[in-house]
């Protein structure tokens, strides 16, 4: 069987938290707590979830940026958490980040030419011809013109400066894109050019990306797997059209509820959650989601489910599809409510 490009075992963030004079730890914030998952070369695993579900966190610990409580993360058979800084440094060549705001990621003293160069420069490319070159040539990739690298970020749109984004990414040719909520700072008529421009470089330079966003649509336009994450953890991973034709975990029926659907006619009845989402730093017992869930049961607010295999390539971590609870009548109303 062909091995993934990337695998993720088990891996946390955990923030401590200080008070008094002294800034002694009394609790710790569980930002991501347990995430494992594989990205297969040449795919696109979508990472979904509201705000502050530590979908963002779990970018920037696989590119080192910040670094992991426990875990692994193995990128083309290595294991990036045992690298020094160095190794590290050496390894983004291959790995790649694209930011949510393209203004805040450029540095606005910088013309584009000078911040295209950086990576370049980083990674050993010493001659300035090659990379005025190169600079030229990826900026005429991702739509813009070779005249732009002398000027500076504010004079481009939003949309352009996403671009420039993207195109600082790809300057080192890597194998890995992790791009965290790249267009929900655009104008929706933007989004998708800029997703339209993804698509296009994936399958022109072999790209694998891990694209994470709160819009379920758009994640959908793109992803070849979608992976939900809920307080820290993932509670359902499932192909694309798998997970939005029949959502296995509550949450996942409640977030694809409130998707509008572009047709008058259509009436989808929304599914609200009760309550409010719990603080990270103080997670509920059990199964984080048990508080606002519509179907718990007793074993919910004690155990934690794991995340489990339902069928090929769908897997959900909740205890109503455990084999306690196979028998229970809860197990078909979810089944029923699905999407």
């Amino acid at each position: 069987m062909k091995e993934p490009l990337l695998k993720v075992e088990g891996l946390k963030k955990h923030f401590p938290v200080k008070k008094g004079a002294l800034g002694r730890v009394k609790g710790h914030v569980k930002a991501v707590d347990g995430v494992s998952f594989d990205v297969m070369t040449g795919e696109t695993l979508g990472i979904v979830g509201e705000s502050g579900c530590g979908k963002s966190t779990t970018g920037r610990l696989l590119m080192r940026l910040l670094e992991p409580t426990e875990g692994k993360v193995i990128f083309d058979g290595r294991e990036l958490t045992a690298l020094g800084g160095d190794e590290m440094r050496k390894m983004r060549r291959d790995i790649q980040m694209v930011f949510q705001d393209p203004y805040a990621s450029l540095n606005p003293r910088h013309t584009i030419g000078k911040i295209l160069e950086e990576p370049l420069l980083v990674h050993g490319v010493k001659d300035p011809k090659e990379r005025k070159r190169k600079v030229r040539e990826f900026l005429e990739i991702v739509g813009l013109s070779g005249y732009h690298a002398t000027r500076y970020p504010h004079q481009f749109s939003g949309g352009q400066r996403q671009r420039i984004g993207i195109a600082r990414a790809l300057m080192t040719n890597p194998k890995l894109i992790i791009a965290d909520e790249p267009v929900s700072a655009l104008d929706v008529s933007i989004q998708s050019q800029v997703l339209n421009l993804m698509q296009d470089l994936q399958r022109e330079f072999g790209l694998t990306y891990i694209f994470i966003s709160h819009d379920l649509s758009v994640v959908r336009h793109i992803s070849d797997r979608v992976a939900v994450m809920y307080l820290g953890r993932i509670v359902e991973i499932a192909e694309s059209d798998r997970l939005y034709g029949m959502p296995l975990h509550p949450y996942t029926q409640a977030l694809l509820s409130a998707v509008p659907v572009p047709d008058p006619g259509f009436v989808r009845e929304q599914i609200v959650l009760e309550g409010d989402i719990p603080s990270p730093a103080d997670p509920p017992p059990g199964c984080p989601f048990h508080s606002r869930c519509p179907f718990r049961m007793d074993v919910c607010k004690s155990n934690v489910p794991s995340l489990a295999e339902q069928e090929t390539g769908h897997s959900v971590a909740c205890h109503l599809y455990t084999e306690e609870a196979r028998g229970d009548d809860n197990k078909t109303l979810v089944t029923e409510g699905s999407l």
